[in-house]
């Protein structure tokens, strides 16, 4: 009985090694089953089994991805280059804004949310009272910039005290005028432009500029297409708006970027300015989350991420945004290997001037 037993075992491993070593046959729309005869108490008895896919051709399936419009160009860029590798897998990018997206992320309708802040604690709450576990991995630095329209020439830089002026609760429907930001400058209309309340673009801004998030005047035209902001932008003399650096960079001959003083001086958004943390406070980081349950049914979402991750930095910056150091891939990477879950800014309160690698090294 021993000698079939061990014979049995031999055999199917033989089998499973057979079917891994075989040639890739073209996808199809059901998994390749094979059989296997063993013997159990003297008895045979067939069972099935499914060798796990070994190819990116064996990997098929869709991966649903929304939220941020700020994270959007850099998902669907790193999505482009992973569905030539992974010919049979679907990464449709959808944009709902950051707390659009983790509404539907946390009612188990995607399986990545993008994200240009970290998930809050209502939405960590909507995800737990459904059941949904999450993997949070930084991506990318981001810049936010402040832009005028090109025919403003008397705006070079604001400190953040004036943008608070102008932003804050208070300030709806009393400052109206450029001439009451700053003693000499005209008097002509204050127009204002920016992030619609969905977005955390606009939390990230407020939490920043004003100390409080989604704390604002709501007397501004809001979007959360930061592609509407640039044309509103680019067609008002009397516009000040704010959004993402990567769409300022697409679209830099129809804007004007304004440069912040935080206390040290006027200071551009740039790579440079990003990365090395002189351009504050308006600073971020950008995330994905990923559903956890998903990870285990589905393998098309484990092979993007690994891809996603791996293939960040130099997408990142062909996009327009700032990559993270290697040294926090490979952190994400293994808090994703190691199935994580959970926000590494629990208890850390708003991530201005967080550090990425001090929060996530305290995880291994």
């Amino acid at each position: 009985m021993r000698k079939l037993l061990r014979l049995a075992s031999v055999l199917f491993l033989v089998a499973i090694l057979a079917s891994a070593c075989a040639p890739a046959t073209p996808a199809s729309s059901e998994p390749t089953v094979i059989e296997i005869t063993r013997i159990v108490q003297g008895t045979p008895q067939v069972i099935t089994a499914t060798p796990a896919p070994t190819t990116p051709a064996d990997i098929e399936g869709t991966i649903l991805v929304d939220g941020s419009s700020t994270v959007a160009p850099i998902t669907a860029a790193i999505a482009e280059e992973f569905q030539a590798e992974y010919p049979n897998v679907r990464v449709p990018v959808g944009i709902s804004g950051t707390g659009g997206g983790f509404k539907k992320f946390c009612n188990g309708e995607t399986d990545i949310s993008n994200a240009s802040r970290p998930i809050k604690e209502s939405e960590a709450e909507l995800c737990k009272q459904n059941g949904i576990e999450y993997i949070e991995l930084p991506v990318a630095f981001d810049g936010l910039a402040v832009m005028v329209n090109p025919k403003n020439d008397f705006v070079e830089c604001l400190t953040v005290e004036e943008l608070k002026k102008i932003w804050e609760p208070e300030a709806e429907g009393k400052i109206t005028n450029w001439s009451q930001v700053r003693e000499g400058f005209p008097n002509r209309p204050l127009n204002l432009y920016g992030a619609g309340t969905d977005s955390g673009t606009y939390d990230y801004f407020t939490q920043a500029i004003v100390g409080k998030e989604g704390a604002s005047r709501g007397d501004f035209l809001p979007s959360e297409d930061d592609n509407v902001l640039v044309q509103g932008i680019a067609g008002d003399e009397n516009a000040l708006g704010f959004f993402g650096l990567a769409y300022y960079e697409e679209n830099q001959d129809k804007l004007k970027l304004v440069a912040i003083d935080g206390g040290n001086g006027c200071v551009l958004p740039s790579l440079e300015t990003v990365s090395n943390g002189t351009y504050q406070p308006l600073s971020r980081p950008l995330f994905i989350y990923v559903n956890r349950a998903r990870v285990d049914e589905k393998d098309e979402i484990s092979a993007f991420v690994a891809f996603y991750l791996k293939n960040a930095a130099t997408i990142v910056k062909e996009v327009g945004y700032i990559p993270l150091t290697p040294e926090i891939y490979e952190l994400a990477q293994k808090r994703y290997d190691n199935r994580v879950t959970g926000s590494i800014f629990e208890g850390q309160g708003s991530t201005v001037g967080v550090s990425l690698a001090d929060l996530l090294a305290k995880e291994q």
